[in-house]
């Protein structure tokens, strides 16, 4: 089972206990049920550990938790909040961008790809793995949290003064895995158009992340993109 899964190996050597245990093969029983029966399935499979694959466990200094993928085709990559390119930007995104550029004077891109990130450093994980096309949320009661809650278990106890950016009561509630001794935590509303003038704006959550790694001796994050 293990040899099936195609993740980083810096992951693979502190989670491969998961990928034996009876939930997660649920998981993988049900996404390939899903495909065997015609379901489309977001983000592509190959990609659905693309958060790991991009940023190895041993350079994370920053995880940006979101709930689920989004789920209309060429959005989802496997990257919490990310779209493909040239796909148009969900409104969260958009959101994203103007505090990015209000709070470090950014220049907005043309692109909607946030994979730099990873390569600065930053985990962008979702909580859930995979959804069905045009049905969000559907694949959240599968398993995936199960997993993500042990990914976030492990990297607060296997790592130290980590850097984790929660919007939205749904992130927040992550803060039970976290070990606040030794780690840090950045919170706000949600981006979304429905919370991002009720907390997110102005909140400056990226040079806040920033003046943490800097007094800890750390990188900082290049957020523009």
């Amino acid at each position: 089972m293990t040899s099936d899964i195609k993740i980083d190996s810096s992951w693979l050597q502190v989670l491969k206990d998961e990928f034996e245990k009876d939930y997660f093969k649920t998981i993988k029983k049900q996404i390939v049920d899903d495909i065997d029966s015609g379901t489309i399935i977001y983000p592509n499979p190959k990609n659905i550990f693309n958060a790991f694959n991009y940023t190895p466990f041993d350079d994370l200094k920053v995880v940006l938790l979101w709930q689920d993928p989004y789920h209309w085709a060429w959005q989802a990559h496997g990257l919490c909040f990310s779209v493909q390119d040239p796909t148009p930007p969900p409104p969260s995104l958009k959101n994203i961008y103007k505090e990015l550029n209000s709070d470090l004077w950014c220049e907005i891109p043309k692109s909607w790809n946030l994979e730099k990130w990873t390569k600065e450093g930053v985990f962008m994980l979702n909580a859930i793995l995979t959804v069905k096309a045009g049905l969000p949320a559907s694949h959240s009661k599968i398993g995936w949290e199960t997993f993500t809650d042990k990914v976030i278990k492990t990297i607060s106890d296997k790592k130290d003064w980590v850097v984790f950016i929660l919007w939205w009561n749904f992130a927040r509630n992550k803060k039970s895995l976290i070990d606040l001794n030794k780690h840090f935590i950045i919170e706000s509303a949600h981006p979304s158009p429905f919370s991002a003038y009720n907390g997110f704006l102005w909140s400056k959550p990226f040079s806040k992340t920033n003046e943490i790694l800097k007094k800890l001796g750390k990188k900082e994050i290049d957020w523009k993109l």
